[in-house]
Parts: C-alpha cells; sequence; structure tokens
C-alpha cells in the first residue's frame, strides 16, 4: 500500500496582475521610497527616556521629516542626527558627517562626545534583526511589524499587560488571575 502524498496548494491569484513582483535586498541605489518598494522607516529615541517611535514614510524628504518631527518633539528641543537633508531646518540641531568619517564629536570638550546618532543606528540594527525573523515584510504590513517592535522596545520587560495591549489594541481588564 502506498502512503498518501500531500501536495501543497497554490496560493490565490495575486490581486493586481500589473503589479510586478518586489525586488530582494538592496539592489537599487540611492534611498528608498514607498513607491520603489523600499520605504523609510523614521525612528527618533529620547536621550533622557529611551523611549522609541517609529513612522513608515512616503519619502525621506524634508517635509516628511520635519512633519514627524513637529508632531512629535516639543519647541526647543536639541536634535542629534547625520547630516540627512530631511532633517534640516530644526532650531536647534546637532549633526555628525559620516561622509567625513565623523561618528561622534564632543563639542563643549568636557570629555563626553554629546553629538552623535549612535543610539538611533543601534536601535535600527535591533529592528533590522526583529524583521529578519520574518524573511521578508510586504510594505502594506510593515507599520504593523513596527508597532510590534516599537511596544516590546519601549516595554523592557514583557508582561501580561503588552501581551494584552498587542493581542488586544488596548486593555480591557485591570486584574490577571
Amino acid at each position: 500500500m502506498r502512503g498518501i502524498r500531500t501536495r501543497g496548494k497554490k496560493s490565490d491569484a495575486h490581486t493586481d496582475p500589473e503589479d510586478p513582483p518586489r525586488r530582494r535586498g538592496n539592489k537599487r541605489p540611492g534611498r528608498g521610497t514607498y513607491a520603489n518598494d523600499r520605504p523609510p522607516v523614521f525612528q527618533v529615541i529620547s536621550r533622557e527616556t529611551g523611549e522609541v517611535r517609529i513612522w513608515v514614510l512616503n519619502t525621506a524628504d524634508t517635509e516628511s521629516c520635519q512633519g514627524v518631527l513637529q508632531t512629535l518633539l516639543p519647541p526647543g528641543a536639541t536634535l542629534y542626527s547625520d547630516e540627512l537633508a530631511g532633517y534640516q531646518g530644526w532650531p536647534s540641531h546637532f549633526t555628525v558627517c559620516h561622509s567625513s568619517y565623523e561618528w561622534a564629536r564632543d563639542d563643549d570638550g568636557d570629555g563626553i562626545r554629546e553629538v552623535h546618532c549612535n543610539t538611533s543606528e543601534g536601535a535600527h540594527t535591533g529592528l533590522r534583526t526583529f524583521l529578519r525573523t520574518f524573511r521578508s515584510v510586504h510594505k502594506a504590513y510593515l507599520a504593523c511589524y513596527l508597532a510590534v517592535y516599537e511596544a516590546i522596545r519601549n516595554a523592557k520587560r514583557v508582561t501580561p499587560g503588552i501581551v494584552q495591549r498587542l493581542c488586544f489594541g488596548k486593555q480591557l481588564h485591570t486584574s490577571y488571575t
């Protein structure tokens, strides 16, 4: 008696036959946009609290970046970043120039390098490691994955409240038995 053969079934047809398959990896030159399937991920980290906020943008132009910064940062907040053009124009803004191999700078001479964006770059590496387990995230669902990462990173510990928030969106009960 021969064993029963299990065969996979073809998935549903693609919703838009004019939409070509996505290209994998960073094969295209230049900055990514939502239109070319490489949406920019904008991340801001508070130096005081360590709290992370992450957005998916259409483009990394000045208008988009300044819009996020104005909704998040209070007036007079200091911004530390690299020299991306999208950050230019913030009133209190200090930059490092990666193209001239500058990663951190001590402006006031006290021995502490205040001007750097290493916190954000390190956290972004953690984000890439988190996303790598999913092998390929479609841009339509990227914001959902980023929301899960943001919640876990800001929580510091996985508690029943965090699990409930991730599953249901808001806290339904105040006690757990």
